[in-house]
């Protein structure tokens, strides 16, 4: 075994992600080990149905520390199949008992509904990840090699955002990043910061750019190479965001809406400030391509890519 494992959780059975998972094996070789954590009996119909030839090599939980592995295989850990919420925590469940027994610290998982699966009780996997690992501070990394977001908030309803942009979540999401950057990608990023109101400007008398952002920006001083507030309308212009590295937002789509119109599905979902490296494909289930065979898979070819140099 020349690289640590990958150890990958397909997600929800209804899903694109066998499709897409094939189309990645057959358009490049990785030389990590890949280990799925699945139900046998449903890979072994998608792989009758896409007609997937590589071999897959069944493997016991208990033995998998001493055994060889190789990558031009793919090996499976079963799960038995349940109810969907049941088995893809389940799924979840052995993976992150492999992490946290030193076996690898590499994890892929497919798109998962979180409402369903979470049944609204985490806002998106990267907090449920987060918690099963006890990380208070994580966030969310939309990474393109041409540029990154992060979003301060990620899954909230509009109306609850306000209240949550605080001096202390704002500085954490900047602290993670810059740190992410230097451990994992070698240099010191250059971040921009956008306000959350439009232009930074507000009709109200609190104006959270001024009040909240600015004063967050400035007590880094020399420490961050961080600037802003920046408008959301403009900062991501060629000529505004080629200035940056990264760009940081104040929720969700003020963020994710830019990049993935920029890049479409070139671009993975990172949880940094974890033990470990998590990656996702940038895109959720699609259950209404499901079997249809007509998904991208450049989303998770860049996935497997980035875990795979490290």
């Amino acid at each position: 075994m020349s690289s640590s494992p990958i150890l990958i959780v397909p997600g929800e059975k209804k899903s694109i992600f066998f499709e897409i998972f094939f189309k990645s094996l057959r358009s490049k070789v990785f030389k990590s080990p890949l280990i799925l954590i699945c139900d046998k009996n449903s890979l072994d119909r998608e792989v009758k149905r896409y007609k997937f030839k590589k071999n897959i090599k069944l493997i016991k939980l208990e033995k998998i520390y001493s055994e060889n592995l190789y990558n031009n295989k793919v090996y499976l850990v079963h799960v038995e199949d349940q109810y969907s919420n049941v088995y893809v925590h389940n799924c979840f469940k052995i993976a992150f008992g492999l992490i946290k027994n030193g076996f690898t610290q590499k994890m892929i998982n497919g798109p998962i509904n979180k409402t369903k699966t979470f049944n609204k009780k985490y806002l998106g996997v990267t907090e449920f990840v987060a918690k099963n690992f006890n990380q208070s501070k994580f966030a969310m990394l939309i990474y393109n090699k041409k540029l990154y977001v992060c979003p301060v908030t990620t899954h909230l309803p509009l109306k609850l955002v306000a209240n949550k942009i605080t001096k202390k979540k704002i500085k954490e999401k900047i602290v993670i990043v810059d740190n992410f950057y230097k451990k994992f990608l070698g240099f010191k990023p250059r971040i921009a910061v956008i306000g959350m109101n439009p232009h930074c400007e507000s009709v109200l008398k609190f104006n959270e750019d001024t009040k909240i952002i600015l004063p967050v920006i400035k007590s880094f001083k020399n420490k961050v190479n961080v600037k802003g507030p920046f408008p959301a309308d403009t900062i991501f212009l060629r000529k505004n965001r080629k200035k940056f590295d990264i760009i940081i937002g104040m929720y969700h789509d003020q963020v994710l809406t830019p990049i993935k119109t920029l890049f479409e599905y070139d671009a993975i979902n990172i949880t940094i400030g974890l033990p470990f490296l998590r990656v996702t494909p940038d895109h959720g289930p699609n259950e209404k391509m499901f079997r249809k065979n007509i998904s991208s898979p450049i989303s998770l070819i860049r996935s497997l890519e980035f875990l795979d140099k490290k």
